[in-house]
């Protein structure tokens, strides 16, 4: 603002925090330079036609070299003196008395003259008030390293490029980028750094912006008390990252001997649970889960007692079949060529009892000690006759009925007659059979046996022969 302390004085002051006065005053012709100018014995006396104005700056006269310069007063806000103000109200205040009556001899050429540096003087106050106002004193803190520094940056994301502070999609930053920012503001830079953590046993990675592993635990909401940590609490985490292995505390109850007992437990498997539990696993004794998994919270464990023995037996192995036709024999005829025999092999099993109880048998080994031999069959097709010229009018049901009671595959005591008819096998297979006739069907027996009383009559049958002719 502009303030009038004379007919033509002119005083500069600023609203700015730090007011400074100073008094301008307006410029003659260049005269020439007289050491005594600026009083002593020899200076000529004052008057509205010699008074002398200071030299300002680049607008003083030629000759300005030989006089004092201009002298550059500004300062930041923050190095300002703290008492200008007096020394510089004083200086303006005598400036302004010797230039008074100048001035109202020559109004019109001394405006001239002012308007230029007042504008100047104007824009140059004008611009140290903002130029203080848009510096800030910001404390920064990047990964825990804080710093005080001073920035004409306008928001958050406009000082961190400023630094030379990239952050990535894992890093936080408080205030948020593109907040505003305000002198004695503090803004805060934590790196995400990557954990490869394996939790209770499950695996997965995450991102923390904790810088030790204790901290990275609380961040995580992982209850670090008696757990089991795969590395130092204190230890720093780099923006590398680490592996952390964690086992929280866990409640398992172990069951043994018709006992129960519940402790708390980090073991990272059911084996060291039960050791923890103190019961002893011995020969073949196990436990209800696999003792290698990972015990969980509230989990039972049971210890199961075993002994065992083992017991070998010998088991048969059946024969295969191999069948055959043969157009030779009649339908219904099968005659073996070969009789199957069963293998034999060797088995043994494993006899467990557990916790006193037997269980089944479980077979733990094979080995065949023979081999079954293959039975070999023919199968006949040959159309089967049923009539014999001179024995079709014969009572041949009687007869059967009478020798074997009419059942076509019986035996006697002795083993040497079978079928309807009671043939012995070398009759049998003289009159054309095969094999045995009791293994023959019936109607091929009757056939047979027509044949034979056409060769011999009834005498083949000594006590029911007679039955032909009832």
């Amino acid at each position: 603002m502009w303030a009038r302390s004379g007919p033509l004085e002119r005083v500069v002051v600023s609203n700015s925090q730090y007011e400074t006065y100073e008094a301008y005053e307006t410029y003659g012709p260049p005269e020439p330079y007289e050491p005594s100018a600026y009083g002593g014995p020899d200076a000529p006396p004052t008057g509205p036609d010699t008074a002398r104005t200071l030299d300002y700056g680049v607008y003083g006269a030629p000759d300005m070299a030989r006089t004092r310069p201009y002298e550059d007063t500004y300062r930041p806000a923050y190095e300002m003196p703290e008492s200008p103000l007096p020394r510089q109200a004083a200086v303006g205040r005598r400036a302004a008395r010797r230039r008074r009556t100048r001035y109202a001899e020559r109004p019109d050429s001394a405006m001239r003259r002012l308007l230029p540096q007042a504008l100047v003087v104007a824009f140059l106050a004008g611009g140290t008030t903002a130029f203080v106002a848009k510096d800030k004193a910001i404390e920064l803190t990047v990964d825990g390293k804080p710093r005080t520094l001073h920035t004409f940056a306008d928001d958050v994301t406009e000082l961190l490029a400023e630094e030379g502070v990239a952050v990535g999609a894992h890093d936080v930053v408080a205030p948020a980028p593109g907040e505003q920012l305000a002198s004695g503001d503090e803004v805060a830079v934590r790196y995400g750094r990557p954990l490869r953590l394996t939790l209770d046993g499950h695996q997965r990675e995450v991102w923390t912006t904790a810088r030790t592993v204790d901290g990275a635990l609380e961040q995580l909401g992982v209850r670090a008390q008696g757990a089991y940590v795969s590395t130092s609490r204190s230890r720093p985490i780099g923006r590398e990252g680490l592996a952390l292995d964690v086992r929280t505390e866990r409640s398992v109850t172990v069951m043994a001997d018709g006992r129960a007992r519940t402790i708390r437990t980090n073991a990272a498997t059911v084996a060291e649970a039960v050791e923890g539990a103190g019961v002893t696993l011995s020969g073949m004794d196990t436990t209800s889960v696999a003792p290698g998994s990972f015990p969980r919270e509230g989990q039972t464990v049971t210890v199961l007692r075993i002994t065992g023995s083992k017991e070998v037996r010998e088991e048969l192995i059946p024969f295969r079949e191999e069948r055959s036709e043969d157009a030779s024999l009649f339908k219904g005829t099968e005659v073996v060529d070969q009789a199957g025999t069963p293998g034999v092999r060797r088995v043994t099993y494993s006899l467990r009892t557990v916790n006193g109880v037997r269980q089944k048998p479980r077979r733990i080994r094979v080995e065949t000690v023979r081999e079954p031999r293959t039975q070999i069959v023919r199968v006949g097709t040959k159309p089967r006759p049923t009539s014999v010229q001179g024995a079709d009018h014969l009572n041949w049901q009687g007869l059967a009925h009478c020798e074997s009671g009419g059942r076509p595959n019986a035996v006697d005591p002795s083993g040497t007659y079978g079928g309807l008819y009671q043939f012995d096998t070398r009759t049998w297979q003289a009159l054309g059979g095969s094999g045995r006739p009791q293994d023959a069907p019936a109607v091929e027996q009757t056939f047979r046996a027509k044949k034979l009383y056409v060769r011999r009559g009834a005498s083949p049958w000594p006590h029911c022969g007679a039955r032909l002719h009832g």
